[in-house]
């Protein structure tokens, strides 16, 4: 997957993003004074990373995360993707040292209670930006999403 260009990511994530907040207007209200962190998300499997920012709510994809991150979240993509949706338990994952968590912890706290209050739905969120073709992509990112994650929501390492 390295060779493969970011841009195209960063647009359909980021388009993802303008979506939930929009959807969810309060989601990044919850970070309270963490509102200005910046989240450095490492997949340990995957050859890029994400920072994301919350004000202005923006997602950036990267080859390397970069220096002067509030804080830095590592873990398998199922892993993340199983937290984003709320299928697995944070606390369970840093535990067990599938989850590392880096820099101000309180943030992250923060950004955790924020997403499982808004209860995201990646599937419908990411199809409704193709349009006419928002049932084949949903049905795609499902099929994906079981595959990664398994169908009883726990993320396989």
């Amino acid at each position: 997957m390295r060779p493969l260009p970011l841009l195209p990511l960063q647009l359909v994530l980021g388009g993802v993003l303008q979506r939930i907040h929009r959807r969810n207007p309060a989601l990044f209200d919850r970070l309270g004074p963490h509102a200005r962190a910046r989240f450095g998300i490492r997949p340990i499997d995957l050859p890029f990373a994400f920072v994301v920012e919350a004000t202005p709510p923006r997602l950036s994809v990267v080859r390397d995360l970069p220096p002067g991150l509030d804080a830095r979240i590592s873990a398998s993509f199922a892993n993340l993707l199983a937290l984003l949706e709320g299928r697995v338990d944070g606390d369970a994952l840093m535990f067990s040292r599938e989850l590392v968590i880096e820099g101000d912890v309180e943030a992250v706290l923060a950004l955790r209670n924020a997403i499982d209050d808004a209860q995201l739905d990646l599937a419908a969120e990411a199809s409704s930006l193709f349009g006419p073709l928002g049932v084949p992509v949903r049905r795609a990112f499902e099929a994906a999403r079981g595959h990664v994650i398994g169908s009883s929501g726990q993320a396989s390492s």
